[in-house]
C-alpha cells in the first residue's frame, strides 16, 4: 500500500518515522527536484562569495528553500543584507528581525566563512553583540555543509508536493521536525514562520485568511493567550516528540473537517511582514 492511499494522520504517521527516507524516494521521482540537487552539488565547492550564489538560480533556490525562506528569492535587497552581514552584531538585520529562518540562514553561512583576524569573531559563537557590522572572509562550503543544505531542500521539496499540501500532510511533517528541532523558542519565533501558523492556526479554530486580516499587534496578542509553547516540551524543557506529533495530528484532523483552513494560495500571515512583500527592498523599510 502505497502512503498515497493511506489517510492524512496515517499517512502523516508513517512519514515521520522516517521522513528523510521518504523524501529521498521522492526524489528520485522528481526530475526538477534531482536535477536541482546534482546541479547544487556540482556548483556549491565553487561558490565562494555572496554574489556568486545569488546569480546563480538553482543554488540559490536550492539554499533558500532549505532554510524555508524560498520567497526571499524575489528581494534580493533582504538576501544581500542577510549574507553580507555579522549575524552576531546586535544591528543586524537578522538580529533586530527576531526572526529565527533569517538568523538561522544568515548563521549558518556567516559559520563556513574563512574569517579574518579583524573581525574578532569565533566560528561559532552565541549571538553576541560585537563591533564588527559586517562578516568578511570567503565562503568555504564544506561537503558536510553543502550535504545538509541538500538533506533540508529535499525534506522541503517532499513536504511541498502538491498532495502533501492539499491534504495538510506537508505542513504536518515540517511543523514537527522544526519544533522538534527546537528553534522556535517564543512566540516571535514561532510568527516568523508560516508554515508553523498555519498548523497553530487550524489547531485554534482559526481560518487563516481571517486571521491574516488582523493586524500585527492583534495576532500577536491572540497568540500568547493561546499558545502556550511549554506544551511542546518535556519537564526540562526540551522538545517532546509525542506532544508536537500529538498536536501535528489534531491539525490534520481539524484540516479534514475545515479544509478551507489549508487553501494552498492563501495568505501568508505574519510573513507578510517576514519577507512577502515582492519588492526589492520589502522588509528592509521597516529596519532602516
Amino acid at each position: 500500500m502505497g502512503l498515497g492511499s493511506l489517510s492524512p494522520v496515517a499517512q502523516y504517521i508513517t512519514a515521520v518515522k522516517d521522513e528523510q527516507k521518504v523524501a529521498d524516494i521522492y526524489v528520485k521521482t522528481d526530475a526538477t527536484t534531482k536535477r536541482y540537487l546534482e546541479d547544487f552539488r556540482k556548483k556549491a565547492p565553487s561558490i565562494t562569495t555572496p554574489k556568486q550564489l545569488m546569480d546563480d538560480f538553482t543554488s540559490n533556490k536550492v539554499v533558500l528553500e532549505a532554510y524555508n525562506l524560498g520567497s526571499v528569492a524575489k528581494q534580493p535587497a533582504l538576501e544581500k543584507k542577510l549574507l553580507t552581514e555579522n549575524p552576531h552584531y546586535h544591528k543586524a538585520l537578522a538580529a533586530t528581525s527576531k526572526n529565527a529562518a533569517w538568523l538561522a540562514f544568515a548563521d549558518a553561512f556567516d559559520k563556513i566563512r574563512t574569517k579574518t583576524a579583524t573581525l574578532n569573531v569565533p566560528l561559532e559563537p552565541e549571538p553576541v553583540d560585537t563591533t564588527s557590522p559586517t562578516s568578511s572572509g570567503a565562503y568555504s562550503m564544506t561537503p558536510d555543509f553543502i550535504e545538509a543544505t541538500a538533506k533540508s531542500y529535499e525534506l522541503r521539496q517532499y513536504e511541498n508536493s502538491k498532495d502533501l499540501q492539499k491534504s495538510g500532510v506537508g505542513n504536518a511533517l515540517y511543523f514537527t521536525r522544526t519544533m522538534q528541532s527546537g528553534k522556535i523558542k517564543d512566540i516571535n519565533d514561532l510568527m516568523s514562520d508560516a508554515t508553523i501558523m498555519k498548523v497553530v492556526e487550524a489547531v485554534n479554530g482559526y481560518n487563516p485568511d481571517q486571521f491574516a486580516a488582523l493586524d500585527f499587534q492583534q495576532q500577536q496578542r491572540i497568540m500568547k493567550q493561546k499558545v502556550d509553547l511549554k506544551e511542546f516540551t518535556d519537564a526540562d524543557g526540551n522538545p517532546d516528540a509525542k506532544k508536537i506529533q500529538r498536536y501535528a495530528e489534531r491539525y490534520l484532523t481539524v484540516v479534514q473537517l475545515h479544509p478551507e483552513y489549508n487553501q494552498i494560495d492563501q495568505p501568508a500571515n505574519i510573513m507578510d511582514l517576514f519577507g512577502g512583500d515582492t519588492g526589492e527592498d520589502g522588509i528592509l523599510a521597516l529596519f532602516v
